[in-house]
């Protein structure tokens, strides 16, 4: 694997970081702006909603600029997003930082995929890309719960400006090991966009929506699930969310490795027993060692559906994937969002902590559901249904004059 795979890993180990820490350190950003922890939660909320809006619009305005260099503006602007938080005098201009961190993070990851595919051969390109979410799942297992000690000991404050020292080695990364990937003649915005076009495309973002929805509809609520029903103690919450990390860091590696070979059966695989772990969970979180267990599997096969849903989207955008892989990113925090919201109903429904796994599981298995139509509709289909850079059906290519 090239060098330059590394500097991608450690500008997302980073914008994974900043993006969870915050989670760990609402008490004391609360307290510090004297608002209440719910109006603190707006802080995790507008990031999600600063990736679902940034990753188009930043990948849009990125369109005329040379991929390296955008990846080069966009650790920037993760840096400034950061500082600003780290120094910020009141609760708006901290949330007004956090929204532009947040900016960077779906086109970083979006042309990030397409850099990293373009570097290796083509039988390696998923794991290429996984590779690069190395760094976002490690960040769990090892820059969450560092960067949460930090501010429990320092001050949350100097969290943020470990975090934006992060960006600044990631730029260096890209700047140093990145080579220049020359854009893609002839592709322009049409193009780009063209790619919403291939029913194939929407059908691997709503996998993205629908099968990580189903992972975040059960770790959202992990806190009062493990404290309430396992009867775990508010400390062991950190615990918890490491083996997850871990369960993320082995299975985006497994995804990557096996969606080179046969991307549809891995999704078939893990989509499946991803829906099939979340309907257990609600019998094993009444076991400790049996909740533990879960939650680590939970992380490896949610997470092995990254790498080949990444690759799906840029198989099916072909020519034209930038715009289409970044707009993916965004679907993830897309499904983050829906699923914690659908998991609140449920138990503001009065059916307990245990309930939002029951919905995780009927997320996972619609996932599924549409993992088999696509995959029916490409075998009606004949070949494979590709938009190439004319944005026309592949094999039915027409020059792009300039």
């Amino acid at each position: 694997m090239p060098l330059a795979l590394v500097a991608l890993a450690i500008g997302a180990f980073g914008i994974g970081t900043t993006e969870f820490v915050i989670t760990g350190l609402l008490p004391q950003v609360a307290g510090d702006f004297g608002v209440s922890i719910p109006t603190a939660g707006l802080l995790v909320t507008g990031y999600a909603l600063g990736v679902v809006i940034g990753a188009p619009l930043m990948t849009v305005l990125g369109t005329k600029v040379a991929r390296k260099r955008m990846l080069m503006l966009l650790m920037g602007l993760f840096i400034v997003g950061n500082l600003l938080s780290a120094v910020a005098p009141t609760f708006a201009i901290m949330l007004l930082g956090r929204v532009v961190a947040s900016l960077a993070h779906g086109a970083f990851f979006g042309i990030g995929s397409v850099v990293a595919a373009e570097l290796v051969t083509p039988d390696k390109k998923a794991g290429a890309i996984a590779m690069m979410f190395t760094g976002l799942t490690v960040a769990n297992v090892v820059g969450v719960p560092l960067g949460t000690l930090i501010g429990q000991h320092a001050g949350w404050r100097v969290t943020f400006g470990v975090v934006a020292a992060l960006g600044v080695i990631g730029l260096a990364g890209v700047a140093k090991l990145v080579p220049e990937v020359p854009r893609p003649q002839g592709v322009h915005l049409r193009h780009e966009l063209a790619a919403f076009k291939n029913a194939q495309v929407l059908l691997a973002m709503a996998m993205t929506v629908l099968g990580f929805g189903g992972v975040f509809a059960a770790i959202t609520y992990i806190a009062p699930m493990m404290t309430h029903v396992a009867g775990f103690a508010d400390g062991s919450v950190t615990w918890l969310l490491v083996l997850f990390g871990l369960g993320m860091v082995g299975g985006n590696l497994i995804g990557g490795r096996f969606a080179d070979r046969a991307l549809m059966p891995i999704l078939y695989v893990s989509l499946g027993a991803l829906a099939l772990v979340l309907g257990l969970f609600t019998l094993t979180a009444h076991n400790k060692i049996a909740a533990a267990v879960t939650i680590a599997l939970i992380g490896a096969l949610g997470f092995a559906t990254v790498p080949p849903l990444q690759k799906r989207v840029l198989d099916q955008a072909h020519g034209a994937p930038t715009l289409a892989s970044a707009v993916n990113i965004g679907a993830f925090n897309l499904g983050n969002a829906l699923s914690a919201w659908l998991g609140g109903i449920v138990i503001a429904a009065g059916f307990g902590y245990t309930s939002p796994n029951w919905v995780g599981a009927a997320l996972a298995a619609a996932a599924l559901a549409l993992a088999v139509l696509s995959s029916a509709l490409e075998r009606r289909a004949g070949a494979p249904s590709t938009v190439v850079a004319s944005g026309t059906p592949a094999g039915q290519q027409t020059p792009v004059h300039h």
